[in-house]
């Protein structure tokens, strides 16, 4: 039974016979203290190496900034080109949106059919095929509020010394409510005015800057000479601003019946404007109106209508249709820039890694793991793609800015559409740079340290 007490105090005086308790113990605490501080290390390493990994890449691309910045041209080309095309579509939805808006909703729009000449298909409008007993006998279609047929033609105003070239329509009197015009001064002319071709028109503001605002005068009551007509001034409208179909209040209107005797002379109309009742209609008066136009018209069954019937929602789904269109085949041009630039990247880390062979393994000689080298390498991808799609954000603002006002549309700014190019490059940047980064990485230290 002393064995085991003797084998403790043994191991006791092994330790430190003469030592108090505390010293004895102060060891082992020491050593359960260590493992945690190791572990603590290597975040702390990993993230120094890091930094010096960006740092160490930004000096690369520094020293050579002319041949990185050549490397992302074709970044900043791709990125740009996608920014200017979606803010053109974008600016074009928007246009759409707002002339629907201005012409309203329950809106329908009947335009002459295409002329066949010889075989050969003209134009939508070119066929003579409405007229005005057409858009009178529309007007007792169930559901159909108003109706008025439109006689346009472009033609030289004359006011005093000022003359000005514009769009002149012949309207009913009805066709303020129709294209939801104001008033600035004075009045729209009466239906009076109308049955009795009285020479009067309401001109716009475009008209109003060009003919009076030189001279200062005011536009009511004056006289404005038109194809040597003279016609006065009884109304002003309020302006609509211009858009991408062109500027609206760039018009002149006079009643339909004066236009028709004194300016066309003709028994043909341009279009006719249908008013309906309530926008949940609109479907049906529109299958209402194609029917009895081609009873008008003596249409067979199955047969081309020489007229088409397009409601608000129809003119923006087409034109969006083509801006769309438009805008994907520019983006595909625009993606294979990318991918070129991509390309290029990918070229002159190649060759930056052969260039850089000794200081790879100069790196490696002093520590440098090789998930080091492939992070430096990588990052110096990253940082000309990054930079390059920066650039072309800038770039396609730029140019977004410049085509919608040469095309007189509003300015919109897509977050989304920025945010993907930038990705889209970041990951141009990930892929083709991923390779070379890899092959920095795996050069043998040796093998590198010999290189010149």
């Amino acid at each position: 039974m002393s064995t085991p007490s003797s084998s403790h105090a043994s191991d006791d005086s092994s330790a430190s016979p003469d030592a108090p308790a505390g010293a004895r113990s102060a060891p082992a605490t020491s050593t359960r203290a260590r493992p945690p501080a190791r572990r603590r290390a290597a975040p702390a390493r990993r993230g120094l190496m890091l930094g010096a990994s960006v740092g160490s890449a930004l000096e690369a691309l520094w020293a050579n900034r002319l041949r990185s910045l050549l490397t992302i041209l074709g970044v900043i080309v791709g990125v740009g080109a996608v920014i200017s095309v979606v803010t053109l579509t974008q600016g074009t939805s928007a246009s759409l949106n707002a002339r629907v808006a201005n012409l309203g909703t329950n809106t329908l729009t009947i335009s002459p059919g295409a002329l066949t000449t010889g075989g050969a298909r003209g134009g939508a409008g070119t066929q003579q095929s409405l007229s005005q007993a057409d858009a009178d006998a529309l007007a007792a279609v169930v559901h159909v509020v108003t109706v008025s047929p439109i006689l346009s033609s472009n033609a030289q105003l004359i006011a005093g010394a000022q003359n000005w070239n514009t769009r002149v329509q012949g309207v009913y009197a009805n066709f303020q409510s129709i294209g939801t015009w104001q008033m600035a001064e004075g009045a729209w002319f009466s239906d009076a005015d109308e049955s009795n071709a009285q020479p009067v028109a309401v001109v716009g503001q475009t008209v109003v800057e060009n003919l009076f605002t030189p001279t200062g005068a005011d536009p009511l009551g004056q006289t404005i000479t038109i194809n040597g007509q003279a016609y006065q001034v009884v109304g002003v409208l309020k302006s609509k601003g211009t858009s991408g179909f062109g500027n609206q209040d760039d018009v002149l209107y006079v009643p339909f019946t004066a236009a028709q005797e004194r300016l066309t002379n003709s028994n043909f109309v341009n279009q006719i404007l249908v008013q309906v009742d309530d926008v949940n209609n609109v479907d049906a008066v529109q299958q209402a109106l194609t029917t009895l136009l081609e009873q008008r018209h003596q249409i067979p069954a199955g047969g081309t209508d020489d007229f088409t019937v397009r409601s608000p929602t129809q003119f923006v789904q087409t034109a969006q249709q083509s801006a769309q269109t438009l805008a994907i085949l520019l983006i595909g041009v625009a993606a294979i820039s990318l991918i070129v630039g991509g390309i290029g990247i990918m070229n002159i880390m190649l060759v930056s890694v052969t260039e850089r062979t000794r200081e790879i393994g100069i790196r490696m000689a002093i520590g440098a793991r090789r998930g080091d080298i492939r992070n430096q390498f990588l990052i110096e991808a990253l940082t000309l793609s990054a930079g390059g799609g920066a650039i072309g954000v800038l770039i396609g603002l730029v140019g977004g800015v410049a085509l919608t006002r040469a095309f007189q549309l509003p300015f919109v700014l897509s977050v989304i559409a920025i945010a993907l190019a930038v990705g889209v490059s970041i990951l141009v940047g990930i892929a083709f740079g991923f390779y070379p980064a890899v092959r920095a990485s795996q050069l043998d230290p040796v093998v590198a340290l010999r290189s010149e």
